[in-house]
């Protein structure tokens, strides 16, 4: 499971560098594009509405969600993996601190169990933000039917291969977009 949460966030990290350097070269590419006038006054800025603090039951379905939806999955793998990281690394760097190592992960596993319970509360109070509480009870029902079980059970297998999917298509997509802009510029004297 930790292989698989660092290959998704690698890939996720990925197709989010390729589609920021896609988004950049837009802008560059335009540079010879007329600048829009700037507006006669600027506009006023809006205070951001205040947020109420959701309700116990809100956040209690909210929480539920976090855990149905499978969400919780990534906070429960991250900790056991930073320390399989650090026993790798001072298996190789440190091997005559092993013994003592792992008694002391053992000791602090306890502490970093509440980390994960507290990053659980902080997506709770994210989707409580963001959903009502029907909404979140809906969410529920279905993450609890079978059907949803099965969701959230392959869940893992199909957004790989989507992120996948993503990272071809942006290459494919990028490619593409230069050698249209390219031929485009070339008609106007430019060569990029």
């Amino acid at each position: 499971m930790s292989v698989s949460f660092d290959r998704h966030r690698n890939r996720l990290r990925a197709a989010i560098a390729v589609t920021g350097a896609l988004l950049l070269a837009v802008p560059a590419l335009a540079q010879d594009a007329k600048p829009a006038p700037a507006p006669a006054t600027p506009p006023a800025a809006a205070a951001p509405a205040p947020v109420p603090e959701p309700s116990a039951s809100h956040l209690a379905a909210a929480r539920q969600l976090v855990v149905a939806s499978g969400m919780s999955r990534s906070f429960d793998a991250a900790v056991p993996h930073m320390m399989a990281q650090l026993t790798q690394t001072m298996s190789q760097t440190r091997p005559e601190v092993m013994t003592d190592l792992k008694a002391v992960l053992e000791q602090l596993k306890p502490d970093f169990a509440k980390d994960i319970d507290q990053m659980t509360d902080k997506a709770a109070h994210i989707y409580a933000q963001y959903l009502s509480e029907d909404d979140i009870k809906a969410a529920i029902t279905f993450f609890t039917s079978d059907a949803g079980k099965n969701y959230v059970k392959s869940e893992p297998l199909y957004f790989n291969a989507v992120i996948n999917a993503m990272q071809d298509w942006h290459m494919q997509l990028q490619s593409e977009l230069m050698t249209k802009v390219r031929a485009e510029m070339q008609k106007r004297g430019k060569t990029l």
